[in-house]
């Protein structure tokens, strides 16, 4: 198989999964999702030809294993060079393995020449289990919400995306000492959790539609900031038994508590965090609060971020 570029890079977004919809799938589907791409924080790689694998840069271990995985499905040559010059930090719920893993599958694609499709890309590198979101963000960017998955589910569908207003700004609050659950973890806590009320799923369901999208569809950011918060309150309850609280963290819940007092909207946790956020109206309040936390929180674990939508999808070039 003969290289069609010198090189390609692709940047990969991070994205907010901000929760789950139906966990328990009592009409046919199970899980359905929605979340945000971000622009501040992403996966960028690089691929040219070597005389021997090498991957250099952070997340070198993990993108050495996508690339083995992918070249296999694919049958490719691996003597490449993966040069890594940012990614995505793991397991803090920012979807850094489904955005190394695409990154990676879509680097070598355009590489080689493949044709394949992101959804192609995503079934070779075993993505999208329970939530579409980080492929839906790869895909188109945006607010996307996936339709979960049925019993012919290869990929969760994408259902709805949406841009978000340019003057948003989400606040992200981390706790430098651990990580949310992954891995057999994240498997053996699906598997202890009780069912999720069909009534509560469907309360979601008509909140996300009649009241979240119609909001964002309008910039209305407090309307859609509170389905958020009721969405998250409801998942991060009933996830509450194996990760300790409505919160991984508790010093995050608490930073997340101040910020709702302050006016902050669409408060949650990314995935099983730790990673907490919300979101303001502009960059200016964005600024404020940033100040704000950094004081009264300056002998805590936590660190905080702004970041903004990405509206658009994954970025390529090559040479």
């Amino acid at each position: 198989m003969k290289a069609q570029f010198q090189s390609v890079t692709v940047i990969a977004p991070a994205r907010l999964h901000m929760g789950f919809i139906d966990l328990s799938g009592g009409l046919g589907r199970h899980f359905g999702s929605i979340g945000v791409a971000l622009n501040e924080i992403n996966t960028r790689l690089s691929v040219s030809l070597a005389d021997e694998l090498t991957v250099n840069g952070p997340g070198a271990e993990r993108a050495r294993r996508c690339v083995g995985q992918f070249c296999e499905y694919a049958g490719v040559p691996d003597r490449l060079r993966i040069d890594i010059a940012a990614a995505i930090p793991e397991h803090i719920g920012l979807g850094s393995g489904t955005q190394m893993a695409l990154a990676v599958g879509a680097a070598l694609n355009r590489f080689y020449g493949l044709g394949l499709s992101v959804r192609e890309i995503a079934q070779l590198s075993d993505r999208g289990a329970r939530s579409g979101i980080g492929i839906g963000i790869f895909e188109k960017g945006g607010v996307i919400v996936d339709g979960g998955r049925g019993p012919n589910t290869v990929t969760p569908p994408v259902i709805a995306q949406m841009a978000v207003p340019d003057a948003w700004r989400f606040v992200l609050v981390f706790d430098q000492r651990g990580q949310g659950l992954h891995g057999e973890q994240e498997v053996s806590a699906f598997s202890e959790l009780p069912p999720f009320p069909q009534a509560q799923a469907e309360r979601l369901c008509y909140l996300l539609l009649m009241r979240g999208l119609p909001a964002l569809a309008e910039h209305d950011l407090q309307q859609f900031g509170d389905v958020i918060t009721l969405l998250q309150q409801a998942v991060g309850e009933h996830f509450a038994p194996v990760q300790g609280g409505v919160f991984t963290s508790p010093e995050v819940a608490a930073a997340m508590a101040y910020l709702a007092e302050q006016g902050a909207v669409a408060i949650g946790q990314t995935s099983w965090g730790p990673t907490g956020f919300c979101a303001v109206a502009s960059p200016e309040v964005a600024d404020g609060l940033l100040a704000d936390l950094r004081r009264k929180f300056a002998d805590s674990p936590l660190s905080f971020t702004l970041a903004s939508a990405r509206n658009l999808p994954a970025e390529f070039s090559d040479a």
